[in-house]
């Protein structure tokens, strides 16, 4: 058997549902192996093919949307409100996420296994190939970062595109510069402050609610042109914006908040989304 290999072919930006670390931004690099005969041309399959073919069904089945491990005993989806899914989390609290069926996607499995991810695209993606392929290996990983990472996840209800869905997100590096030298320190509180997090806008906010033990919850709801989306998130695990999320104005919210712990500094902040893009802001 013939073998073509792209490596680095996609970034999957998405986000997941956790026993205990509750709701994750993160971001994945695509490498796929294919597996054939050689077809009229010499090729397993073409380069620009595998491209376009590829990255369409990973775009389309995750990327950007919310996992959900569909054999977690603590997920509730109530027949009447398929749309809606409530996860409770080990400490006692509960995430809840209401959106269209384009924003989320089951995977097999009490908890998100990158396998079980690759798994199901390999099984969307043998339907889609020619029958000259007969083997398709997909490898999800984590970028290598050096320094300080972030997991957040944050909606944009102006994006036109996929970003207006309200729960998907990134593992992202951060690099903040004081006096044009890189502070790790400083780089490490960011990255503790954001571990895990939900970046809400004020904007967004439809209600503030407690329950009786005391717990506090935050819901965030908008309209976009996918439809209508909520999430409820405990208060605990949400850092609140007073304005959009873009990466834009996270690079510059962060150069703020670090301006005003030292107002005497040039501070530069790169604040990245997902792998290899982000945001640039100094102050």
């Amino acid at each position: 058997m013939n073998h073509l290999f792209v490596d680095n072919l996609t970034v999957i930006d998405f986000a997941y549902l956790d026993p205990s670390r509750g709701l994750v931004g993160e971001s994945w690099i695509v490498d796929v192996v294919l597996g054939g005969e050689l077809d009229d041309q010499g090729m397993v399959f073409d380069f620009s093919s595998v491209k376009r073919t590829i990255k369409q069904i990973i775009d389309e089945r995750v990327d950007h949307r919310l996992a959900v491990p569909s054999g977690y005993p603590g997920l509730e989806v109530k027949p009447e409100t398929p749309d809606t899914l409530i996860w409770h989390l080990t400490d006692g609290t509960r995430i809840v996420h209401r959106g269209p069926q384009e924003a989320f996607v089951m995977v097999p499995g009490e908890t998100l296994e990158a396998k079980a991810v690759a798994k199901l695209l390999e099984t969307e993606l043998k339907q889609v190939l020619p029958a000259n392929v007969q083997d398709i290996q997909i490898s999800l990983r984590e970028e290598e970062i050096t320094g300080a990472w972030y997991h957040y996840v944050h909606g944009l209800k102006k994006h036109l595109g996929n970003c207006q869905r309200i729960a998907h997100g990134h593992r992202s590096p951060i690099e903040i510069h004081r006096n044009g030298q890189r502070d790790p320190a400083l780089e490490q509180v960011w990255a503790r402050r954001w571990e895990d997090i939900y970046v809400g806008s004020e904007e967004d906010v439809s209600e503030r609610s407690a329950d009786p033990d005391g717990s506090r919850y935050i819901t965030f709801s908008y309209e976009a042109n996918q439809g209508e989306f909520s999430l409820t998130m405990p208060e605990s695990r949400v850092y609140m914006m007073t304005t959009d999320t873009t990466v834009e104005l996270i690079a510059s919210h962060i150069a703020d908040e670090c301006k005003t712990d030292f107002p005497d500094d040039t501070i530069q902040v790169r604040a990245f989304e997902g792998v290899g893009k982000g945001a640039l802001a100094v102050r």
